[in-house]
């Protein structure tokens, strides 16, 4: 929304979320958690009380001094003061308006949490967006989206009242990047005070438990004495707006793509010896729904892309106001340079349920059909249990084959896709049980599908995935169990290669299984991240069960995704703007 909706207009818009929520509403580590994708953007927000410089003596307080944890507690558990306990969680539970501050002290540095409470709005966690709706008598209601059905939304305000809406009584409604949470919450501290919540939520740590002590989830991930070094792969002048994918062109020798995740461009990136340069392949601009983690997200070159030169993309629209996830045919021009601007080709839409966890990988498989990959949509936690609704599309792999189309579809289903005889599944799944698959690719050794799934509180997983298979979302997280609310009897649910505590970061992003230079100690490495604590690590498995992990490296900026070239090459996608080569030369996998 634009920023002309200014808090106290927000203000005069809550109805029976009480106006003292927002005065009650405690320090939301908005920025601190944000996940994504996908896929958060920052923007500008209103003027604030406090001046920089006071800000800037709060911040500089909190940085030299340590704090009473005690304190700090009971200032977040005051109701007259804070009253953060009311809006948030601490021990993985959720349930609240704000996001659970469960294990914040693994995910974040002091300095990130520090800032995350002096501009809280300055990001919206993945998830926790500010939805309006505005009913037919006039009323309008505000918050938190915490269900969805066919029937209804419902809504929970900052002091934890629910409101439910039937869609029948709805005008409008629509998703705001404007926090729930106001801005100056500190300007109510003294410094020392501030200090002492701080230093709460610092140690709010993931405790070692049961779980953690599986064998695809060691308490340590040991870190490689020599890492790899990261190159930038092209100038500083030439980078890119938020980029999300990035990949060779088929039969082009140095021609790459890259999409910017909500500008909607995607350039040419020529690399030769008289200098590099990027040139506009296609402007989908207004045909793209942006913002948060909307926008462009995957490509997928056809097989036979040198012959037939069809692409196809994962993208967002808006409809009605409802997010869809679209997969999209188009075409490029005979010297592969630009798209042709021919009408391009709807192959697939799904409906979201909320404006989150959209999948957005596409990958074709040895077997040459499309993979698709669709997160649960949402709302946190999967209330509706998508991913383990085998009616839906949503949370699941899909295999189609875009080549027949059908006559009531834009494309056919593999005879062996797992459930093409079933008439109570969608023939299209290939596996199912997912709540936001980022990123995944095929070994071209072994054919292995691997995925990376991000998690919901706790543990971020990767799995290998195959045909029919059930990976637990949102019936376990990682190995450890999260609802039995849609759990069913005889279900046989499928665990991760490997898991990973809050503590190594708090979203996964799927990579590649090195297949470059066969003398290198790294090949047959699966080579993944994690987008927020820039980690890079190294895999090896064996029957899917997990060998060696290690940390072989640092992203300087976050990694969104991982690219692969034709010569096996592996590169980061940095959502800051730089597109790195990872060099494997000089570092030794097992050391």
């Amino acid at each position: 929304m634009l920023l002309c909706f200014a808090l106290a207009a927000e203000l005069q818009t809550f109805k029976r979320f009480h106006v003292n929520c927002f005065r009650l509403h405690c320090l939301v580590v908005y920025r601190a958690l944000a996940i994504l994708l996908a896929l958060v953007a920052g923007r500008s927000v209103s003027a604030p009380v406090l001046s920089d410089a006071t800000k800037e003596e709060y911040r500089h307080w909190a940085l030299v001094r340590e704090g009473d944890p005690l304190t700090g507690r009971a200032l977040f558990q005051n109701e007259e003061r804070l009253a953060c306990a009311r809006c948030h969680a601490v021990d993985g539970k959720g349930g609240k308006a704000g996001p659970d501050l469960f294990a914040v002290g693994d995910k974040f540095g002091r300095r990130e949490i520090i800032d995350s409470i002096l501009a809280p709005s300055a990001t919206i966690a993945v998830g926790y967006s500010t939805t309006t709706v505005e009913t037919k008598n006039g009323e309008r209601f505000q918050g938190i989206v915490k269900e969805v059905t066919d029937l209804a939304i419902e809504l929970v305000g900052g002091d934890g009242r629910t409101v439910r809406i039937s869609y029948p009584e709805i005008e409008k409604q629509w998703v705001s990047e404007i926090s729930l949470m106001p801005e100056e919450l500190h300007s109510g501290l003294r410094k020392e005070e501030f200090v002492d919540l701080i230093e709460y939520l610092v140690t709010l740590k993931q405790p070692d438990n049961a779980d953690v002590l599986h064998h695809g989830m060691p308490t340590i991930i040991p870190t490689n004495a020599t890492q790899v070094k990261v190159h930038p792969f092209f100038t500083e002048a030439l980078k890119f707006k938020n980029p999300v994918w990035f990949g060779q062109v088929p039969g082009v020798s140095n021609a790459f793509l890259v999409l910017e995740h909500m500008a909607g461009n995607i350039w040419l990136l020529e690399k030769s010896a008289g200098g590099d340069r990027k040139n506009l392949f296609l402007d989908l601009g207004t045909n793209v729904s942006a913002g948060g983690t909307r926008g462009v997200l995957g490509l997928a070159f056809h097989p036979r892309f040198s012959e037939n030169r069809k692409y196809y993309l994962a993208l967002h629209v808006l409809e009605n106001g409802q997010t869809c996830t679209l997969t999209v045919e188009r075409e490029a021009t005979a010297d592969f340079k630009h798209d042709s601007g021919h009408p391009p080709r709807e192959v697939l839409r799904i409906k979201a349920a909320t404006n989150v966890h959209y999948g957005g990988c596409l990958v074709f498989g040895p077997d040459g059909y499309l993979y698709i990959g669709m997160g649960d949509t949402g709302p946190q936690e999967d209330p509706q249990g998508n991913g383990q609704n085998p009616r839906l599309l949503r949370g699941k792999l899909m295999r189609i084959d875009v080549d027949h189309p059908t006559a009531d579809q834009a494309y056919g289903i593999p005879g062996d896709n797992p459930f093409s005889r079933r008439d109570d599944i969608r023939p299209e799944i290939w596996a199912l049980g997912f709540r936001e698959p980022w990123r995944f690719s095929f070994d071209p050794v072994t054919h292995d599908l691997w995925v990376g799934d991000v998690g919901q509180d706790r543990y971020e997983e990767v799995d290998i995935v195959r045909p029919g298979e059930n990976y637990g979302w949102n019936v376990y997280e990682g190995f450890a169990r999260f609802s039995n609310r849609y759990q069913r009897d005889k279900t046989k649910y499928t665990p991760p290669i490997f898991a990973y505590a809050r503590k190594y970061g708090p979203s996964v992003t799927g990579g590649f299984v090195y297949r470059g230079d066969s003398r290198s100690s790294f090949y047959g490495v699966y080579i993944f991240g994690d987008y927020e604590s820039k980690r890079i690590w190294g895999l090896t498995q064996k029957n899917r069960r997990l060998e060696k992990i290690r940390q072989i490296g640092v992203s300087p900026q976050r990694i969104v995704s991982l690219g692969q070239g034709a010569r096996g090459e592996i590169y980061v996608v940095g959502y800051e703007g730089m597109i790195y080569e990872i060099d494997f030369r000089e570092a030794i996998f097992d050391e």
